[in-house]
């Protein structure tokens, strides 16, 4: 039974299609951080990468201002609605649909909804200094193995 689940588990499509159109699951806010309002906000995760540090999230909030601390990269763009966004030694400033922002692992910003809002979010766990280097060095050392009929690398969108 355990070879049959760590065999599905492996068996993940290459890729995945998904919507934004999606029922999105109630995903309260920490209570102790909301400073004015009732905001309620849901989300669905559309996908998540193979070792579990990398996911695509649809998010959405009503009317309300709280706090948000960041424990791993995120970065955003909005579909719907505006926000009003502040943190240290960043004025307040208005956010909104097409807007992209990133937040770095250990940010911190005040977010103001204004309405509501829905976004794309595109999250990355943190890896220590060591361990990245550690990967980037495997990826070198695969390009550099792989004869080229292997995998095919990755080109920029016109570059190729």
């Amino acid at each position: 039974m355990i070879l049959y689940l760590l065999g599905k588990q492996m068996s993940r499509a290459l890729i995945e299609i998904g919507s934004c159109d999606v029922d999105l699951e109630l995903r309260p806010i920490e209570p102790a951080w909301i400073i004015e309002g009732n905001p309620v906000s849901r989300s669905h995760i559309l996908s998540t990468s193979s070792d579990g540090t990398s996911s695509t999230i649809i998010w959405s909030c009503t009317e309300g201002r709280f706090n948000w601390y960041y424990d791993f990269d995120e970065t955003i763009m909005i579909l719907e609605g505006s926000i009003v966004l502040e943190s240290d030694g960043m004025p307040p400033k208005r956010y909104g649909v097409g807007d992209v922002i990133f937040f770095r692992d250990g940010a911190h910003a005040k977010w103001h909804v204004e309405g509501h809002v829905k976004k794309i979010a595109f999250c990355r766990k943190t890896n220590p200094a060591v361990i990245g280097f550690m990967i980037r060095v495997i990826n070198k050392l695969k390009r550099m193995f792989l004869s080229p009929g292997e995998r095919r690398p990755a080109t920029l969108m016109g570059a190729g």
